[in-house]
């Protein structure tokens, strides 16, 4: 029996929350899949407008609250009614933040430039923008475009695509 492959040859990435945690899983899958040579385009829309807008884009948080997966040093439970207390979120925040800078994991607009630089390209929704008000303007630079979701969905066409929700 002859195997046929089929190359991944163009990854779609749609990043929906503004958590620091799911903005970095899209852009470390989004710069991984351009350093592999796979044409590679990011979707951002609604709370993930967060990480391509330039007032909010420094100061993404991690969710302390309703966030089952999250250890306290030790690796006991988190317990999530702690996440409520005042500072608690900051501080949560501010100790990953640290923890990414001591393994030379790049500023969310670092990110953002190198996989621009490695050909790939940053959309903006369109729905998520008249939502929340904001212009073009107010997006990071290098925003490409803002589209509506069919329009992002045409540009990701073809068999040999990979669409990926964060």
């Amino acid at each position: 029996m002859i195997k046929e492959e089929f190359p991944l040859k163009k990854v779609c990435l749609i990043c929906a929350k503004g958590t620091i945690e799911d903005v970095y899983a899209t852009l470390v899958m989004g710069n991984g899949a351009v350093m592999e040579g796979i044409e590679t385009k990011i979707f951002f829309t609604f709370f993930g407008l967060d990480a391509i807008t330039k007032k909010q884009m420094n100061s993404l948080h991690t969710g302390t609250v309703g966030n089952p997966a999250m250890r306290m040093p030790g690796g006991l439970p988190f317990p999530s009614i702690l996440g409520m207390l005042p500072g608690v979120e900051a501080g949560v925040s501010a100790m990953m933040k640290s923890q990414m800078g001591a393994l030379d994991i790049p500023p969310v607009k670092e990110f953002l430039e190198m996989i621009e630089a490695g050909g790939g390209e940053i959309y903006a929704c369109k729905l998520a923008m008249d939502m929340f008000k904001l212009k073009k303007e107010d997006l990071w630079e290098g925003v490409k475009d803002v589209l509506t979701v069919g329009d992002f969905y045409e540009k990701c066409g073809g068999l040999q695509t990979q669409i990926i929700f964060t």
